[in-house]
């Protein structure tokens, strides 16, 4: 090592690590507040793209856990309006999704891991401390995509962040529609009006850019959505 050389950032214990968790279900941040919150400090929630923003942006925490899909355009949205602001704060991605284009989506995004909700609270914890302390966590199967990404068997270029648009019931209601089912035949499925599938569907496609039908089916064929 020479004398001029950047030493290695100390790293933060576990126990004053702290964690802001952003989710769209209040429920879900309740649960992971319970596991988490007695062995690292959390300081602030959000459940959107602008109160997760509000909330980072005023705490500057070590970690944030950090859903893909949130109201007000996703995941790698809080991370873009975030990092000109905090630079040194890390993102874990923290999602039910293991589909390829949200893994790689939010890493493109500036995510140092992203792991699926399935993961025990201990590996968790692991995990934000070695994000934090600037190392890269994955959830073994999605350290795949990343991977493929870089040696070039996925089209990153491809995968786009209208994704990101979507909210999660509107992902629903788009795979059903782009599989064929009628819109009475959806609100069966998902247990909610025929009113409310074609308030979801005018939704997905104004955000998409989309005038029909068939033009979403595509789209969801293209990215490997059904």
């Amino acid at each position: 090592m020479t004398d001029d050389a950047t030493p290695a950032p100390t790293p933060v214990p576990l126990s004053e690590l702290r964690v802001v968790i952003v989710d769209d279900h209040a429920m879900f941040r309740a649960g992971v507040r319970h596991e988490i919150g007695g062995k690292c400090l959390v300081v602030g929630e959000g459940e959107d793209v602008d109160s997760a923003v509000e909330v980072i942006v005023e705490q500057k925490p070590d970690v944030v856990l950090l859903d893909v899909h949130l109201p007000g355009g996703g995941g790698a949205e809080v991370i873009k309006q975030v990092q000109p602001q905090c630079p040194d704060v890390k993102f874990l991605a923290l999602s039910v999704s293991d589909a390829a284009q949200d893994v790689i989506g939010v890493i493109r995004a500036g995510a140092r891991g992203y792991v699926t909700k399935s993961i025990s609270s201990d590996e968790l914890l692991e995990g934000m401390t070695r994000v934090a302390a600037g190392d890269a966590v994955f959830s073994p199967r999605l350290a795949g995509f990343v991977l493929d990404a870089f040696s070039g068997a996925v089209d990153v270029a491809s995968i786009d962040e209208e994704l990101d648009k979507i909210s999660a019931r509107e992902r629903e209601v788009l795979k059903l529609i782009a599989r064929g089912y009628s819109y009475r035949e959806v609100a069966k499925e998902l247990f909610i009006s025929i009113k409310t599938v074609e308030t979801h569907v005018s939704s997905v496609l104004r955000k998409l850019q989309l005038s029909n039908r068939h033009q979403l089916t595509k789209w969801a064929t293209d990215r490997h959505l059904i």
